[in-house]
Parts: structure tokens; C-alpha cells; sequence
């Protein structure tokens, strides 16, 4: 690594973090109703969607009123971008005049979009009208996020309430999370963007001579505000079909290294809006603490497997270098490997280089990010909502070692929060292990993967952690768009997401009921070194003891075979 290497991962931190406690402040304020330094701007924006839409702000819901209406929401989102994507061909702002797509594979990107995932079984490009990408996919970037934040917001509020029936209104969190939390935000990196070279526009793609003399076919469209909310939402779906690997959604250094903190940047803030809604800022810092340990984990282990020579290329007498094949050749091994532990620590999904080509470790680095629930930072309020699950886990594990009834914050958790905890635990084992089981025993489906032995494993252990873990990347080499996989991939992004959000939203109806006892001398801290080391080792245990076995048939056995 050279010294430009360090610097980058410095200001990747710095950027990330700094913003952070005053972000995680001004979330607060926006979705508690009070009045921010954007109220003159957008506050009349927000009344009026108030008054179009019949909603009063201050009716407060029920967890299962919440549900329903999250519910309600999503299914209509559902139904209009399915629509979309299957009337494409006859529907406007088509210049390149592309069909409607195939339904199995509207059916799975219609789930992926409204999911927060983003899996891409097509190449934007060649695929995609104007309108579906911008009035389609860019539309449910901000409301899929919106709806993670929603749901978080909803778990804050029964940690924090007592004896209350209500988690606050959908339609209000949803507003002011798209309206003040999103939208403002996205049109700052937008320009940024247009302004680094990012396509913005509605032209016909351009045809080109290359320097070779071969004629090439330009791409253009309204990139760049698909491309701010892509990053700032954890979505991740590229405009074009590589992803930000691709030079007109990632064209400069600087918009690597801006994409690439915009990724964690919503999720890190969170951290301190849960902290001000408990009115401790001390468990803000403990599960940063954590979420960083993690992060740095993950990124040293993957930084020190890249750098190694492959032993397979091994030639007497020539000095190896760190191999850049499927690496991003303008940004270095170290700009490739930051972003893939960055965007699998998210649900976001993104790359700007070919998974595929990553040493095994690496990959099953990236892999452990997304099979631990996607906790390290992850997605947009869903992210903060798992750690907060891990939380009470290792709260009730710590009640159990020392003979306690467990309690979080002066709540005492009971048979009904430990059965919901239960249950986001059989999440990631049904998506990853049972559907991926499925996939790789029946020889048709089987047959989508591109290599033989653990590496070829490893394609389909991927696609399977990633849907159900609503990350959305991909290893590369697995051919995706097939009926099966595009509905069975449907259905591992489908459990992945409600599978957490409905227990979620019981488990903060259960605790807002619940009355809080005063913290004694005998009350276990939650906010210190023991529980931040706690925590930690219960993420890596619990994801370890379910995943381990399939990881020692892809990327393990991969790293032993190649003799290092």
C-alpha cells in the first residue's frame, strides 16, 4: 500500500464520521415534527401533501395500524412500477424504443426496487427506458428508504415510550423521511455529480469512434439523480449496467470517494438519532463502537488478502504484485476493496469492481457483512434496526450468564419479545440456507453458475445472501435471469425484508406498552467497553454457528486450495 492508500481510508473515516452526531440531531428533529433550518422551505411542501393525501400527522397508529399501512403502501408501490416495466414499449421517454420486459424478470426487479435491495438481473442500458428508471426505479430508491427509516423511527419510539399504545403515523414519518431526510440531500450530490460528469439528461444514446476504429454506442439518461439516491438510500442499483464501475456513474476520484461515504453516511447518523430518542447519547457511541470494530475487521482482513500474490501465477525469477484482475484500475486495489466492504457493511449494493475476481477471503468478507444481518451500519434505518435486534439478544444472553431477568434501558424483555426475537433469527438461515439449498440440488437452476468447485459455490451462496440480506450486489459469473431464480431470489428479498420489519414493528408495540424501571447499581451497563465487546461477539457467533459450514464449502475451502 502506498501513502495515497492510507490517506484514502483517512478521509473515507473523517467524511463519514464528522457529519454524523449533527445529521443524526437533525433526523431527530425532522421526524419528531420540530421545526429544522428546512421548515421555511419545506414545511408548506409538507402540509400541503398533509391536505391532498387526507392525512392528519398528529393521529398516532397502532403497531398493527403502522404495519397495515406500510404494508398498503409498498403493495401499491408494487403494483405501479410493475406496470411500468411491462408497459415500457408503449410508454413515453423511450428514445432507444426498448420492450417491456420479460415478467419473470419485472416481477424480480419490481420486488428487488420495492425492497430496498436493488438485485439487477438486466444491464440498465439495454434494458431500461428513461421513464422506468427515473419515474420507476428512482422513485422507489427514495420510498424504499424511507420506509426502512419509518420503521426504525418506530423502533425508537417504543424503546423510548412508556405505557403507550402507539408508535406515531406512517404516512408522516414517510413524508417527512422522504421530503426533509432524503430529497435535500440527494439533490446536493446530484449536482455534485453532473458536476464531476455524471450524465443528466434525456438524450439518444451517441455513437462513437473508438481509438481502436470500432464504432461504440454512448449511453445517456438521467444518471446522476438515480446515482445520489442509489448511494444516500443503501439502494445500490446501477443507471448502467456496471454499476459504478462504469466512467459516467463514477467518472473521477472525487466522486468515488463522495459515493462511497455517501453509502454509510445516512446509516452512521442514525446511530446518534437513536441516541437522542432514548436521551442517552452513551448507547449512540457503544454501537458505533461496534459497527467500526466490525467495519475495521472486515476491511483489514480484506486489504491484506488483496495485497497478496496469487500463488497459482507464481513465476520463477518475476516479482508478484498484488493481482488487479477485476479490480477498478483507476481508483487501486485499496479504492476496490474500501468499497466492497463498505457497500456489503450496507444494503446498499453497489460495486465499482467485479466481485468475482476477489481473493476468497475478501469475498467471504463480503459475505459475512451481509450474513450477519447486515448490522455493520446497513441499510437505511433497517440497518440500525438489526444491531438493535443483536442489542437485545446480547442483553438477554447476558441476562441469562448472570441470572437476571434481561432489560434494556429499564424495559424488561419477556417471552412475547424473546419469540419475536426468535423469529428475525430464522431470517437469514431461510433465505440463505434453505432457498440457496434448493437452488444448488436441482440441476436446471444449478446450471446458472459460471465455475466448478467452491468458487462456483460461492456464485450461488452469494446471490442467495445477498437478495435475502436486501443487499443486492452480486459475485459476478451467476446467470440470474432465469424464471426460477428471478421468483425464487423474489422470494429470499421478500422474507429478508418483512421478515424483519413485521417483528420489528411488534417488538416496539410490545416495549412501548411496557413500563420502564429506574437503572440500579445492578442494572447490566449497556454502554460500556464489556457490552460494546459483548455485542460484538454475539453478531460474529450467531451469524458464525448458522453460516460456517456453507462457508467452508465456498470461499475456505477456495482460500486452502490455493496454497497460501
Amino acid at each position: 500500500m502506498h501513502s495515497y492508500d492510507y490517506l484514502l481510508i483517512l478521509a473515507f473515516l473523517v467524511l463519514l464520521l464528522a457529519p454524523a452526531p449533527w445529521l443524526g440531531r437533525f433526523y431527530y428533529r425532522v421526524m419528531e415534527g420540530e421545526r429544522t433550518w428546512l421548515s421555511p422551505l419545506l414545511g408548506p411542501v409538507e402540509r400541503a401533501c398533509y391536505r391532498i393525501s387526507g392525512v392528519d400527522p398528529k393521529t398516532e397508529q397502532s403497531w398493527q395500524q403502522y404495519a397495515w399501512a406500510l404494508l398498503a403502501f409498498n403493495l401499491a408501490g408494487f403494483v405501479v412500477l410493475f406496470a411500468i416495466l411491462m408497459l415500457q414499449g408503449v410508454l413515453p421517454l423511450n428514445p432507444q424504443q426498448l420492450p417491456g420486459m420479460e415478467w419473470s424478470l419485472a416481477f424480480n426487479t419490481t420486488m428487488s426496487f420495492v425492497a430496498n435491495t436493488n438485485w439487477q438481473a438486466y444491464s440498465g442500458e439495454a434494458s431500461l427506458s428513461y421513464l422506468s428508471q427515473m419515474v420507476g426505479l428512482t422513485v422507489q430508491n427514495f420510498v424504499s428508504a424511507a420506509t426502512g427509516l419509518a420503521v426504525l423511527v418506530a423502533l425508537c419510539r417504543g424503546i423510548s415510550r412508556r405505557s403507550s399504545q402507539s408508535l406515531g403515523n406512517f404516512w408522516a414519518d414517510m413524508t417527512r423521511a422522504t421530503l426533509y431526510g432524503l430529497l435535500p440531500i440527494s439533490i446536493v450530490l446530484a449536482v455534485f455529480l453532473v458536476w464531476q460528469g455524471v450524465p443528466q439528461n434525456f438524450g439518444h444514446y451517441i455513437d462513437a469512434l473508438t481509438l481502436q476504429g470500432a464504432d461504440q454506442s454512448l449511453p445517456m439518461g438521467p444518471a446522476a439523480s438515480q446515482i445520489s439516491i442509489k448511494q444516500l438510500g443503501t439502494n445500490g442499483g446501477g443507471f448502467f449496467g456496471v454499476n459504478s464501475a462504469h466512467p459516467f456513474e463514477n467518472p473521477t476520484a472525487w466522486s468515488n470517494l463522495f459515493e462511497l461515504v455517501s453509502i454509510l453516511l445516512i446509516p452512521a447518523a442514525l446511530v446518534f438519532t437513536f441516541g437522542h430518542y432514548v436521551k442517552d447519547m452513551r448507547q449512540s457511541r457503544a454501537i458505533l463502537g461496534c459497527m467500526l470494530a466490525l467495519l475495521l475487521i472486515g476491511g483489514a482482513v480484506s486489504l491484506w488478502a488483496e495485497y497478496q500474490p496469487n500463488p497459482a501465477l507464481n513465476i520463477a525469477g518475476v516479482e508478484q504484485t498484488a493481482p488487479l484482475e477485476g479490480k477498478e484500475t483507476r481508483f487501486g486495489t485499496t479504492g476496490t476493496v474500501l468499497w466492497s466492504v463498505a457497500t456489503t457493511a450496507a444494503s446498499n449494493g453497489s460495486v465499482n469492481g467485479m466481485h468475482d475476481s476477489l481473493n476468497p477471503l475478501t469475498g467471504m468478507v463480503a459475505l459475512v457483512n451481509m450474513m450477519v444481518g447486515e448490522v455493520i451500519f446497513g441499510g437505511v434505518g433497517v440497518g440500525l434496526n438489526g444491531m438493535l435486534l443483536n442489542v437485545l439478544i446480547a442483553v438477554f444472553l447476558a441476562g441469562l450468564m448472570i441470572g437476571r431477568t434481561p432489560e434494556y434501558l429499564g424495559k424488561k424483555l419477556q417471552a412475547q419479545e424473546v419469540r419475536l426475537l426468535v423469529a428475525t433469527l430464522l431470517v437469514m438461515p431461510v433465505g440463505v440456507l434453505v432457498l440457496g439449498a434448493i437452488a444448488a440440488s436441482l440441476p436446471g437452476p444449478a446450471g446458472a453458475v459460471s465455475n466448478p468447485g467452491p468458487h462456483g459455490f460461492s456464485q450461488l451462496l452469494y446471490a442467495y445472501t445477498s437478495a435475502t440480506a436486501n443487499n443486492g450486489s452480486a459475485f459476478g459469473g451467476f446467470s440470474a435471469n432465469t424464471v426460477f431464480h428471478n421468483l425464487m431470489l423474489s422470494l429470499a428479498i421478500f422474507i429478508g425484508r418483512f421478515g424483519y420489519i413485521l417483528p420489528v414493528l411488534a417488538l416496539a408495540g410490545s416495549l412501548a406498552m411496557k413500563k420502564a424501571a429506574p437503572q440500579g447499581q445492578n442494572s447490566f451497563p449497556t454502554h460500556g467497553l464489556l457490552f460494546v465487546t459483548l455485542l460484538t461477539v454475539t453478531i460474529l457467533l450467531v451469524g458464525g454457528l448458522t453460516f460456517l459450514p456453507t462457508l467452508a464449502l465456498g470461499p475456505i475451502a477456495e482460500h486452502l486450495s490455493l496454497g497460501f
